[in-house]
């Protein structure tokens, strides 16, 4: 055979050199395949941890003028009844203290009534939790459901915005909305504002949890939740199991001092290790029941106008981490802050105003087993949990945060969503009064998103 029957043609060869150089173009275009949709894990829990710091009662009643979730807090927690036992629900309006929640559903079991959690003994509750599904658990509302109720008159009162911390008020401020003549745009101004809270710990048939009546211990002074846990029950996998680092422990109260230097409430505290980020709010107000002359003042850390309502609770880190670069939230190394003179009335002493700070812990998200890197393999978790802490001090301006909160006698809830009871006090004879400040403040805010 000659050599040149063993040549490849000339053509033939550019033809092949091309195929080769474009056939990674070629697989690129290939549409990839999709990763299967994830499966909802098994059994799902939710740890909630807050610690308080108020003066006498006073947590009920900022949580519940100031959006925390204490609206259907029961009068004795608001003013200082006596501790005593735990309830479920005080993670988000209670007294002075510690407090724990703890729910837990599995699907294998959707009318699971009880489980049990093994703690650490560093808990001072070991070796377990009794989880319950309270009596008066309610199924878990649609939060779709937006509608509000009209309010019987025209509402009348005005509301002031301030913002950032400093001896004096900055230029341009406040923000003023009138109920009668403003317009749904300086409504939106001053009430829209920031918030990415979860659904964390709640009450529901088939969900047990802790506390509860069976159940009611308080969580003891110097526990601690670093350690290993476990929950078991009827249709929970044995694989829930997790360890709590020192991140998500019960974080310290806020040790919240207060001096007045020529009008300027000044602000002051110790750094909390684990914090986050801080922020606070104060609110005061001035006129009679009718709403004549009524006028709220709204005061905020942020460097943005924010009212704050949808800060003063438990946030997703994601929010925290973008809250921070836009100067909404004091950062975790900060220890001072300003109220601005006259903002709270004119003289050397501030009037009365409802003061909240709240310091985030880190949230904790826990899933076993862990996601696939396989792409063509679905995610089947078998357990989920979302861990939440915070420290949140209560106070009126001008006043120390220190003191005693209170609890119902009866290990019921202590408000917001999921609570296990419904928080109505004893029934009193009924007045009839005009439509205020208070009610329009609660109407706009239900109606404003978030």
């Amino acid at each position: 055979m000659s050599q040149s029957s063993n040549r490849i043609p000339p053509l033939l060869l550019v033809s092949a050199c091309l195929a080769i150089a474009q056939a990674p173009a070629a697989l690129a275009q290939q549409p990839a395949a999709a990763r299967p949709a994830d499966k909802p894990p098994i059994a799902q829990g939710w740890i909630d941890i807050a610690t308080f710091a108020s003066p006498g009662g006073m947590g009920g009643m900022a949580g519940m003028m100031m959006g925390g979730g204490g609206g259907d807090t029961p009068m004795s927690a608001l003013f200082g009844g006596k501790k005593q036992a735990n309830q479920f629900g005080l993670t988000r309006a209670g007294g002075s203290g510690s407090y724990v929640d703890v729910t837990l559903r599995t699907s294998r079991n959707p009318s699971l009534a009880e489980a049990l959690q093994a703690v650490p003994p560093a808990t001072k509750l070991e070796p377990t939790l009794q989880l319950k599904v309270l009596p008066q658990a309610k199924a878990v509302p649609d939060r779709g459901d937006d509608s509000i109720e009209e309010p019987p008159e025209q509402p009348k009162g005005k509301i002031k915005l301030y913002w950032g911390c400093g001896t004096a008020i900055r230029p341009g401020q406040p923000k003023v909305v009138d109920f009668q003549t403003s317009t749904i745009k300086e409504f939106g101004d001053i009430f829209k504002g920031r918030r990415a809270t979860q659904r964390g710990t709640h009450s529901a048939p088939g969900r047990p949890v802790w506390p509860n009546p069976t159940d009611n211990r308080l969580v003891p002074a110097g526990a601690s939740f670093v350690g290993e846990h476990a929950f078991s029950g009827q249709g929970v996998p044995e694989s829930f199991k997790f360890t709590l680092p020192p991140a998500q422990d019960i974080m310290p109260a806020i040790a919240l001092q207060q001096a007045q230097a020529n009008g300027v409430t000044q602000l002051s505290w110790q750094a909390l290790p684990t914090a986050r980020g801080y922020f606070i709010a104060a609110m005061g107000g001035k006129g009679d029941e009718s709403g004549e002359g009524a006028e709220m003042t709204l005061w905020t850390s942020s460097e943005l106008p924010d009212s704050g309502f949808g800060l003063l609770d438990y946030q997703t880190n994601k929010s925290v981490d973008q809250w921070l670069k836009e100067k909404v939230l004091l950062p975790p190394t900060t220890t001072r802050c300003d109220v601005p003179k006259g903002i709270f009335g004119d003289g050397e002493e501030p009037a009365g105003a409802m003061l909240r700070m709240i310091a985030y812990g880190t949230e904790l998200n826990l899933a076993y087993p862990p996601r696939p890197t396989d792409p063509k393999i679905a995610w089947e978790p078998d357990w989920a949990l979302k861990v939440r802490v915070k420290s949140v001090a209560f106070t009126m301006l001008g006043m120390p945060a220190v003191g005693g909160g209170g609890a119902t006698e009866d290990g019921s809830a202590a408000g917001g969503e999921g609570s296990s009871t419904d928080g109505t006090p004893a029934e009193q004879p009924k007045k009839k009064k005009k439509f205020g400040l208070m009610d329009a403040l609660d109407a706009v805010k239900d109606a404003v998103p978030h």
